[in-house]
């Protein structure tokens, strides 16, 4: 399986501005034709995706969607622990983490940035309340698309050529992907807009290195599936982390976006974006990680 992780720095408002420079960064990256899937960071483009239901009292959350080549929503997640600044215009849902078959991609749970935090810093360190609910039984597929690849509508085979500007998967036909990883665990996919200690200076000075201190903690919040693994030796996990970078005023963003494997206990890391980077990574899935990780235990 073959995933893409577009790290760039919107600017607030400038939405077309930031549509472009995403467009630009994927034709100058070259995405191989046999892409699975594409992920961008949270709120990539500036002012959205803030979803607004059509109920007679409209509601707004904070979600991401997938769509296939042809333009088709494939599944639409609601961040369930909200940040502070969510907090001033968007809802929580009232249904947390699940995991969904989607597709080619077999079993897969998403979330966006403050959803592998305590809930509100206030829960316990110990619930670790995404990975958790990672851990729980994937469903079995249901429904007369259950077993259609990600990129395809009923009787629509798309076509892996179309430029993509939304996380979007590619146009592989089931037998052709194997459905999903081979350990068939959850793939676990964040897109984020995670903040650094690091100043603008300490940004700057490195951008081409990770932010070492947010790797570890993305790590550490995903324990549970350390020790799952350690119980289930040769399955491997994947987590997909997908990050903004750049600053907004005087905020400064981590970057840092990679793609974690967990297996047998041990902890890897696949191509790794720097803390101030632009630039899209292309993770084969089946290929050997390049940097080994201390877990917290």
């Amino acid at each position: 399986m073959k995933i893409a992780l577009l790290q760039f720095a919107p600017d607030v408002g400038t939405v077309q501005a930031n549509i472009k420079k995403a467009d630009q960064l994927l034709q100058q990256s070259k995405l191989p034709l046999d892409l699975d899937w594409l992920i961008l960071p949270e709120m990539a483009f500036s002012v959205g995706y803030p979803e607004r239901t059509t109920d007679p009292t409209p509601i707004n959350y904070n979600s991401t969607v997938t769509v296939s080549p042809g333009g088709t929503i494939l599944a639409n997640y609601r961040k369930s622990f909200l940040y502070y600044t969510d907090e001033t215009w968007a809802a929580e849902p009232s249904d947390r983490f699940s995991i969904t078959t989607l597709g080619s991609l077999g079993p897969v749970i998403q979330g966006i940035c403050m959803d592998i935090n305590p809930y509100r810093f206030t829960a316990p360190w110990s619930d670790y309340e995404f990975a958790t609910a990672a851990l729980q039984p994937a469903p079995f597929p249901q429904g007369p698309n259950a077993n259609m690849s990600l990129g395809q509508r009923p009787s629509e085979y798309p076509n892996p050529h179309n430029p993509v500007t939304l996380p979007t998967p590619g146009g592989k036909n089931d037998h052709e992907s194997g459905g999903g990883t081979a350990s068939n665990n959850p793939l676990i996919v964040l897109s984020m807009a995670w903040l650094s200690y690091l100043t603008p200076s300490e940004i700057a000075g490195e951008s081409s290195s990770p932010d070492v201190a947010t790797v570890a903690y993305w790590v550490e919040r995903f324990q549970p599936i350390v020790e799952r693994s350690k119980q289930e030796p040769g399955k491997p996990w994947y987590v997909v982390l997908s990050n903004r970078c750049g600053i907004e005023k005087s905020v400064c963003y981590a970057g840092s976006s990679t793609v974690v494997k967990i297996e047998s206990g041990d902890v890897t890391l696949f191509e790794t974006c720097g803390r101030g980077e632009e630039k899209i990574i292309v993770i084969d899935l089946d290929s050997a990680p390049k940097f080994s990780v201390k877990s917290g235990r």
